[in-house]
């Protein structure tokens, strides 16, 4: 039987997980995408390189993401955060928010081990997702 889940069983689950899907607005279609997250009180960080992502949340900057949690076909449970975009800008934020990253994903990722060796390479984008409405739903 499929249920919802309250709010607080919601952010629980949305805190709990570091894979996401970002779901955004990219040329005047859906665009979908795999994000690695941290979340942090009512936002979620994530840092990306510039992009198509990048660029559709400029244009649109209101998101969603959806995390899950899947044991089986009958056993799972899923959230819809829908937020808004935000970049985190240079100094002292910028830096705390991708000390939050680090702490989540201690190893860099083939793209930004490039990058750390390449200083004409474009810095990573940082931002938030500030979340304004969850909702979810579990099977058991």
């Amino acid at each position: 039987m499929i249920i919802s889940l309250n709010d607080d069983e919601a952010w629980a689950l949305l805190r709990k997980g570091r894979l996401a899907r970002l779901g955004c607005i990219a040329d005047g279609e859906p665009y979908v995408v795999p994000v690695n997250y941290a979340a942090e009180g009512a936002c979620v960080l994530i840092h990306s390189l510039p992009g198509r992502k990048i660029r559709a949340m400029r244009a649109n900057p209101y998101v969603c993401l959806q995390v899950d949690e899947i044991t089986d076909h009958c056993h799972w449970r899923s959230v819809l955060a829908y937020g808004t975009y935000e970049e985190v800008g240079n100094g002292a934020e910028r830096a705390r928010a991708m000390n939050r990253l680090l702490a989540a994903f201690p190893q860099l990722t083939p793209v930004e081990s490039r990058l750390a060796a390449d200083a004409a390479a474009p810095s990573p984008i940082i931002f938030r997702i500030r979340v304004e409405q969850i909702t979810g739903l579990c099977e058991d």
